[in-house]
């Protein structure tokens, strides 16, 4: 492909991707209310407040944002691959469906496990707070870092794709992982302790025990297909 080629294709997809994301953000905005409600309810505080006359509907729409881009992902990611699947050899092209279904799972495994994580954080930060000061919950900032906890998950939880797309495209090999084993057993503690709140050990298990699991899988995966 010449590069007007490159161009055209580049810009079809992000016309597609922003397109659905459009898309699914107006049909996200009519339920956004009764998922505000949901997420209030699931993080255990019962009730929570805006302080600015548009607070509300300003919440609603920055999570319809969130959600519609949770269900354009499907898309976003299959134009992704649409896009880079001509500099891939016919050899691995096959791993194209397998690896775009992949990263479609573990996107949601993620935005699965910060739901059910969440009360749990909410109540390790309230915790930590000074003693005679209670949390008064301002719905903008409490959905905004619900929002970015649940996105945040979603994207640490691709590790096992990006590690197979390396592996596929021979950057790195099973037994560079399993040489690096300390190494990544290490920096993912590190990362799941930097992205979860609270001093107790067992939060951070929450993010470390899957993407070590995933780690470890996606090492034995490779080594079974000879990478």
């Amino acid at each position: 492909m010449s590069v007007i080629e490159h161009l055209e294709a580049l810009r079809r997809a992000l016309m597609i991707a922003m397109g659905a994301w459009a898309v699914t953000t107006v049909i996200a905005f009519f339920i956004s209310g009764q998922v505000i409600g949901f997420l209030v309810k699931r993080a255990g505080i019962g009730h929570a407040v805006y302080f600015g006359p548009a607070g509300g509907i300003l919440t609603e729409l920055q999570v319809a944002i969130y959600i519609g881009f949770v269900l354009a992902a499907p898309v976003v990611i299959q134009q992704t691959w649409w896009f880079v699947s001509p500099g891939l050899h016919r050899h691995e092209r096959r791993f194209i469906l397998p690896v775009l279904v992949a990263t479609i799972f573990f996107f949601a495994l993620g935005v699965a496990a910060a739901i059910f994580a969440m009360p749990l954080y909410i109540s390790v930060l309230s915790k930590l707070a000074p003693p005679n000061v209670t949390y008064l919950a301002d719905i903008s900032q409490l959905i905004g870092f619900v929002l970015v906890m649940v996105i945040g998950f979603g994207l640490v939880f691709e590790l096992p794709v990006v590690l197979f797309v390396l592996g596929m495209m021979r950057i790195i090999t099973s037994k560079w992982l399993h040489k690096n084993r300390p190494f990544w057993f290490l920096g993912l503690g590190i990362l799941a302790n930097f992205l979860t709140p609270g001093v107790d050990p067992l939060t951070p298990l929450i993010m470390f025990v899957p993407l070590y699991v995933f780690y470890e899988g996606t090492a034995l995966l490779l080594k079974i297909i000879g990478r």
